[in-house]
């Protein structure tokens, strides 16, 4: 099938459809953080050469600590490139309580990014009680369905984002400490009717402020009997966040092993800024190309995913 006509069907689809296809068939899905705008149109003409299908997605500390400007921002950068067979917009991390111990208005957030018309939302209730993390995400939950839109949660900590050095990670993988419960997950998604988990098996987030946003990450493992288990008891797709830095073997595994969504924010936001450290903007949209193009083939090995999908769909 020609590459403009795979996309061109994939107009057609929910985004809900395509993410249940791609679990059912292990074709894993990137989404690609937008911490400064002009990232969205670099990252879509790669995309679209590479015959890929991915998310766009934006979170608070994109537009508070980096450039991505607004939400509404985002939405507009994307809707400028008019490419909705290869990518959707998602609302990323929506805290009900932040990394500093905040609450957020959390509701207000969501619903702004509904009426903007975002494909997907994700609240982020991990730092909540098991209950009151259900609770609201079934309150979200109502919110997105009835404008037509996905949601994510997450249940499980995904270390990085905090205030204060980590723990050191073999100590932290070693001991599970915050790994996602396969009897707590079965239970949230049950109760809550959420369409897409982000989980907790040794996967740990970048540092986004201070001297340490620009340090190498920690290369993280996962632990793959732990997400099976959780894949089975879940039955729907799972989300890797923290997907910069994991070694390749780890992540074809855990693409067959219940994960869908991958969250990249580090190495493409890096290989961006070091590029506008020495040539400016067109040295940094050249960085970010070819760090796309080299994750998609060679790292997730999903170059031309797009028909791929509809393959699968087909059948």
């Amino acid at each position: 099938m020609e590459k403009r006509k795979a996309a061109q069907v994939l107009e057609n689809y929910s985004l809900q459809e395509i993410m249940e296809n791609a679990y059912r068939n292990h074709i894993l899905i990137p989404a690609f953080n937008i911490a400064y705008l002009p990232m969205v149109e670099t990252i879509v003409k790669t995309i679209r050469r590479l015959d890929t299908f991915a998310l766009l997605e934006v979170a608070r500390p994109d537009i508070t600590k980096f450039e991505a400007g607004s939400f509404r921002a985002v939405k507009e950068a994307y809707d400028h490139v008019h490419e909705r067979g290869l990518c959707r917009l998602h609302q990323d991390h929506v805290p009900v309580i932040d990394e500093d111990m905040n609450e957020v208005d959390w509701r207000s957030s969501i619903q702004k990014a509904l009426e903007l018309g975002y494909d997907s939302v994700m609240i982020d209730g991990s730092r909540c009680s098991l209950e009151d993390n259900i609770r609201i995400t079934r309150e979200v939950v109502g919110m997105a369905h009835a404008a037509h839109a996905s949601v994510e949660a997450e249940l499980g900590s995904v270390w990085g984002h905090e205030t204060g050095p980590l723990p050191p990670y073999e100590e932290l993988f070693a001991s599970g400490k915050g790994f996602t419960s396969p009897e707590e997950a079965e239970r949230f998604v049950m109760e809550t009717g959420v369409d897409w988990l982000s989980v907790a098996v040794g996967n740990i987030h970048g540092a986004i402020s201070g001297a340490a946003k620009d340090e190498r990450k920690v290369e993280a493992r996962l632990n793959i009997d732990h997400l099976g288990t959780i894949s089975s008891r879940t039955r729907c797709p799972l989300v890797l966040h923290g997907g910069s830095g994991i070694k390749k073997e780890y992540l074809m595994e855990a693409v067959h092993n219940g994960i869908t969504k991958i969250n990249v924010g580090t190495e493409i936001r890096q290989a961006y800024e070091q590029g506008m450290r020495t040539g400016g903007e067109k040295k940094a949209a050249g960085n970010l190309a070819g760090r796309l193009e080299e994750l998609i083939t060679n790292y997730y090995n999903i170059r031309g995913s797009a028909e791929l999908l509809l393959k699968e769909s087909a059948s």
